[in-house]
């Protein structure tokens, strides 16, 4: 497992496990996404949907099934920065054992204008402290 500065635990809900008995391949993106917005809250003090933000890429590879019965934690780090995208690595952490790793690249978008716009100066120093 490799070191992350973030870490949330996530529960496991009935209606994620599938009719093979474990998390369904789609829900581990649901996963992530709430780790992002606990990052973002935790870190940053602002609600995922207080910003304008844009999935732009996702890539996950999956290495073991959760079931029902674990502890599922999601830990993450910022890989890169750039103008007005951030790169963000994941384990996805079925007991003591890696389940995913995943990878996703967020856009911060002006939605009146439909471009993209620079982030904050203030976020980029605490996303900083949490780099892969």
């Amino acid at each position: 497992m490799a070191d992350f500065e973030y870490e949330t635990e996530i529960q496991v809900r009935f209606r994620d496990i599938d009719a093979m008995g474990h998390v369904n391949n789609a829900v581990y993106a649901t996963y992530l996404e709430q780790a992002r917005v606990d990052y973002y809250a935790d870190v940053l003090g602002v609600g995922l949907d207080e910003i304008d933000t844009a999935l732009v890429s996702l890539e996950i590879d999956y290495h073991r099934a959760i079931t029902l019965d674990d502890t599922v934690t999601v830990a993450l780090g910022v890989r890169d920065i750039g103008e007005s995208s951030v790169t963000v690595e994941y384990e996805v952490r079925a007991g003591d054992s890696v389940a995913a790793t995943a990878e996703t690249v967020q856009v911060y978008v002006d939605p009146e204008a439909e471009t993209s716009r620079p982030l904050p100066e203030a976020w980029r120093g605490r996303m900083d402290a949490y780099r892969a």
